[in-house]
């Protein structure tokens, strides 16, 4: 039962996902956590689950030639060193999990109310960026490289302890700090490099035992072709209504993961 339970969840986080197209951590972590995993197991499977269900969309933009590949090179640069030193930091000065549990739901909280900020944002953080920058505006989109380092080693600390962050708060930056850039080139780079970043980080925390294989599974079971449903829906569904409730979801799951 456990298990059927498990396939019916990757396949409401994969309606949503293909849905609203907010990334599957903000969704699945906090299910997870709702079932009673422990955070360090929820947020583990939810990564391994993340390299893999987004592997399939960077097929699909790297035919359609929307990846930016010296964007996602730049952002790798920062984003898998940090996620190495994360998991380091946490394999050899913390005991056991348990130690590191309140690190990881604070993180995930942090991370949520960001995404839910974003996601409800969204619409005027895109007019703002076509409107006349600012000197602010123009100064990061001078040092929009190192910038954009800076930004994969925030990206690559803060997914990895909390699974969440590769999807629309790496969007967001991407936007700011390149407003030339095509929204479907934007969705495409944001992708080409979470799939490393969650691998990278799914990986360390597979070499923490973090990671429920049979849980993994269940969800990948269900998900795979939910997201497929999704998707196709989603162009039906009117964005207006969708995209405030996921948002005040996420907020309300973050306030409680980053301060009870």
């Amino acid at each position: 039962m456990d298990i059927i339970l498990y396939i019916l969840a990757g396949a409401s986080v994969g309606l949503a996902v293909g849905i609203t197209g907010v990334g599957g951590g903000s969704l699945m972590t906090p299910l997870l956590l709702l079932f009673g995993f422990p955070a360090h197991i929820a947020i583990g499977t939810d990564l391994a689950y993340a390299s893999i269900t987004k592997a399939g969309g960077v097929l699909v933009h790297r035919k359609n030639n929307t990846i930016r590949m010296r964007v996602v090179f730049l952002l790798a640069i920062g984003s898998i060193p940090a996620s190495l030193i994360t998991i380091f930091v946490l394999k050899n000065y913390f005991s056991s999990p348990e130690h590191y549990t309140r690190i990881l739901t604070n993180s995930l909280g942090v991370m949520l109310i960001i995404t839910g900020l974003v996601v409800m944002l969204k619409q005027r953080l895109q007019q703002h960026v076509e409107m006349k920058p600012g000197r602010l505006q123009l100064w990061a989109n001078r040092n929009a490289g190192p910038l954009t380092v800076v930004m994969g080693v925030i990206l690559g600390a803060l997914v990895t302890l909390s699974s969440v962050g590769a999807g629309a708060f790496a969007a967001a930056a991407l936007l700011l700090l390149y407003p030339l850039l095509p929204s479907v080139h934007v969705i495409g780079t944001d992708l080409a490099h979470a799939v490393p970043l969650t691998l990278i980080a799914g990986l360390g925390h597979i070499y923490l035992g973090n990671v429920d294989f049979s849980l993994l599974g269940s969800l990948l079971i269900g998900s795979l072709p939910a997201i497929y449903v999704g998707t196709k829906l989603g162009a039906k569904l009117p964005e207006k209504v969708i995209r405030p409730l996921l948002a005040s979801v996420l907020l309300v799951l973050g306030v409680k993961y980053a301060f009870f």
